[in-house]
C-alpha cells in the first residue's frame, strides 16, 4: 500500500525550524518587508525555506493583502526583438522584490488591447506596462483609467500619463547630425507611425537636425509608415528610392525599418554604403551580424523595462506621482553609413 501524500510545507513549519515566530518568517520571506528582519534571521529563515521546498500560498497572500502580485504587460508584436529586454528588465526588477509578469500580445490593434486589459483585470493584477499605447484616445489607456488599474507606459508617451522612454528627438538627431557630418544633404527618411509617440518624437529630431544645418525637410524625401515592421520599411524606402534618384541616405526611425530599407536597395542594385547609407534606431540585436552592419541608434531597453516596473511599484505601494522618464540614447557607428560619394551615386 502506498503511503499518503505528505502534506505541503507550511510557514509555521519554516518558522518552527528556524526558531522564530511565524511573523518574522513571513517578514524575512516577503521581499517588501525583509528590510524589518535582521540580516542574519532572513538568511537563516530563507535557507530553512529552500530547504524544506516551501512555497507561498498566493491565494491566502492576496486575501491577507489585497494583491495578487501580478504585473500584466501589453507588447505590440513580442516576436518583436526590441521587446525582449524590456521585457526582461522588466521581469528581474518585479521579480526581486516578489511580483511576477504576465505578457499579453495584442499586435498593433488598439481595440484587441483593451479587451486584454479587461482579462488582465479579471485576473486581479496589481498594475500594468503599456508598449502599446497611441498618442490619442488609447483603448487600453480608457480601460486601465475605468478599472482604476495603475499603469506606466514603456517605449511609448501619452500626456498625463507616467511613462519611461527613450530620447527620441535626441536619437534620430544623432543619426541626422551623424549623415550629415559625413557629407549627406539628400537623405531620405523613413518615417514611424505617426499615431505613435515614437514616430512623431523621432521625426521632429531628425527634422530638426536637418534645420540646424540649412538643409530643407522636403515632403518628397519622407515617407511615413503604417508600423514597425520590415514590409513597411521596405515598401518605404522603394518609394523614395523611386522618387529621388539623388538621395544619397536613409535614415530610418526603426532598425525593422532599415532592414526592409536594405532589401529595397539591393532591389535596386544601390550599394550599401558605397552608393547609398542606411541607418536605424533601437540597435536591437544582431543588427551588428546583418552585411554591412547596421549603423543605429543605441536605446538602453533593459534599464527601461527595469524603471518602468519600479515606477509601477511605486504607484501600486505609495500611490507616488510619476511623470516622464527619458533615458539618454546613442550613436553606434558601424558599416552601413560612409561619406557620399561625388557623382551623387
Amino acid at each position: 500500500m502506498s503511503s499518503p501524500p505528505s502534506r505541503p510545507v507550511a510557514l509555521r513549519d519554516v518558522a518552527a525550524e528556524a526558531g522564530v515566530h511565524p511573523s518574522t518568517a513571513s517578514r524575512a520571506l516577503n521581499p517588501a518587508m525583509r528590510y524589518l528582519v535582521a540580516d542574519p534571521v532572513a538568511e537563516r529563515v530563507q535557507e530553512v525555506a529552500a530547504r524544506l521546498g516551501y512555497r507561498p500560498n498566493a491565494v491566502a497572500l492576496s486575501l491577507r493583502t489585497g494583491r495578487t502580485r501580478l504585473i500584466g504587460a501589453l507588447v505590440p508584436g513580442i516576436a518583436n526583438p526590441v521587446f525582449a529586454p524590456i521585457l526582461a528588465g522588466a521581469a528581474e526588477a518585479l521579480s526581486s522584490v516578489g511580483y511576477a509578469l504576465m505578457v499579453a500580445d495584442p499586435g498593433d490593434d488598439p481595440g484587441r488591447a483593451a479587451e486584454f486589459v479587461e482579462q488582465l483585470a479579471a485576473r486581479s493584477v496589481d498594475g500594468l506596462l503599456l508598449a502599446t499605447a497611441s498618442l490619442h484616445d488609447d483603448p487600453a489607456l480608457a480601460a486601465c483609467r475605468a478599472r482604476q488599474i495603475p499603469a506606466v507606459l514603456v517605449n511609448r508617451g501619452s500626456e498625463g500619463i507616467p511613462s519611461v522612454v527613450a530620447d527620441d528627438r535626441g536619437g534620430m538627431g544623432l543619426a541626422a547630425e551623424h549623415l550629415l557630418g559625413l557629407g549627406h544633404r539628400r537623405i531620405g527618411h523613413v518615417a514611424g507611425p505617426a499615431q505613435l509617440s515614437t514616430g512623431l518624437l523621432r521625426a521632429e529630431g531628425f527634422e530638426r537636425a536637418l534645420r540646424a544645418h540649412g538643409v530643407e525637410a522636403e515632403p518628397s524625401l519622407r515617407v511615413v509608415t503604417a508600423a514597425y515592421t520590415r514590409e513597411e520599411g521596405d515598401r518605404a524606402a522603394a518609394v523614395l528610392i523611386a522618387r529621388n534618384p539623388d538621395m544619397t541616405a536613409l535614415a530610418c526611425a526603426n532598425d525593422l525599418l532599415a532592414l526592409g530599407a536594405y532589401d529595397a536597395c539591393r532591389r535596386a542594385g544601390l550599394r550599401i554604403p558605397e552608393e547609398i547609407s542606411v541607418t536605424g534606431h533601437n540597435d536591437m540585436p544582431m543588427v551588428d551580424l546583418i552585411e554591412p552592419p547596421l549603423t543605429t541608434v543605441r536605446i538602453p531597453h533593459g534599464e527601461m523595462g527595469a524603471q518602468a516596473a519600479r515606477l509601477l511599484l511605486g504607484l501600486i505601494g505609495h500611490g507616488e506621482e510619476a511623470g516622464a522618464v527619458v533615458l539618454p540614447s546613442a550613436l553606434v557607428v558601424r558599416g552601413s553609413t560612409a561619406v557620399p560619394r561625388s557623382d551623387g551615386r
